[in-house]
């Protein structure tokens, strides 16, 4: 579906769908931008169009000052994404962009009347579960470049390099305070179906948080888990798109396509409660 978003500072589109192509509005992580997702749109297109969201104070938009809030972030986006609604996308976002997704979808609900048809929630607990301790945007930038590398998102020569992480740090900290500092506020629920997709490895998520996302949604709610630790889209993203596929593009029955399913490690239930990942 060809809309004007290609040509707003807010949307990257790397392949335009065909025809009718489901839309699927995708969330970068912290410190993340727009071409994270690149690899999941090359795989989707034509049969899924991804518009992938480039937050301020990265890359061409560097200049621009940074969102350290998610509830103005969710704003700002919910109007970039409101005029061209019409036919709502799906959306899909990991780790902070998990959250902002959710934030953004329930501003377009109350706006519009229609939120986003599924929302995947890929490597983020529960917008109400909270973790006391969470102070990493007041971290040096030792431990925090420590951190990420940890995480295994960004290459550590990337970050070796003093001039890249001058560059990088400034969003990947306001992201982190952004994240860090949310706390869910009270509100209506979402309407659309929640897929959670965790990583086996991933210490940033339990079982428990997981399975917390039924709680925001009046929609069915299933969780499928992953080899691999936070980064685990990165690391399988065809299993990943396979996923999007199964859940966006009907068959002539009207009925989720089974080909190219998940091969994850977890599966919904028949009835679409949730299987909790591995781990705690």
């Amino acid at each position: 579906m060809t809309t004007n978003l290609d040509t707003d500072r807010w949307i990257r589109r790397f392949h335009p769908g065909a025809g009718r192509a489901p839309r699927l509005v995708c969330f970068p992580h912290a410190g993340g931008s727009a071409g994270f997702y690149r690899r999941l749109s090359e795989l989707l297109h034509p049969r899924v169009e991804v518009l992938a969201v480039q937050y301020p104070g990265r890359l061409e938009r560097r200049d621009e000052p940074l969102f350290t809030e998610i509830a103005p972030l969710a704003d700002a986006i919910a109007g970039v994404l409101e005029p061209s609604w019409g036919t709502p996308p799906a959306f899909f976002g990991h780790s902070m962009g998990a959250v902002v997704a959710y934030e953004t979808a329930r501003r377009l609900g109350a706006r519009t009347g229609a939120g986003p048809v599924a929302l995947f929630a890929s490597g983020r607990r529960a917008p109400s579960t909270v973790r006391d301790g969470e102070r990493l945007h007041l971290a040096g930038d030792g431990e925090l470049v420590a951190e990420i590398v940890r995480q295994g998102g960004t290459p550590p020569e990337l970050l070796a390099d003093p001039e890249m992480r001058a560059l990088v740090l400034p969003a990947l900290r306001g992201d982190y305070r952004a994240i860090e500092t949310y706390r869910h506020g009270p509100g209506p629920r979402i309407t659309a179906p929640v897929t959670v997709l965790v990583g086996t490895g991933d210490a940033k998520v339990t079982a428990r948080e997981a399975r917390a996302w039924e709680g925001h949604t009046d929609g069915t709610t299933e969780v499928l888990s992953f080899d691999g630790g936070h980064f685990f889209l990165a690391e399988q993203p065809e299993r990943i798109a396979a996923v999007i596929r199964s859940r966006l593009l009907p068959t002539t029955a009207g009925r989720p396509t089974a080909a190219g399913g998940p091969t994850a490690t977890g599966e919904p239930t028949a009835t679409g409660g949730p299987t909790a990942p591995r781990g705690d």
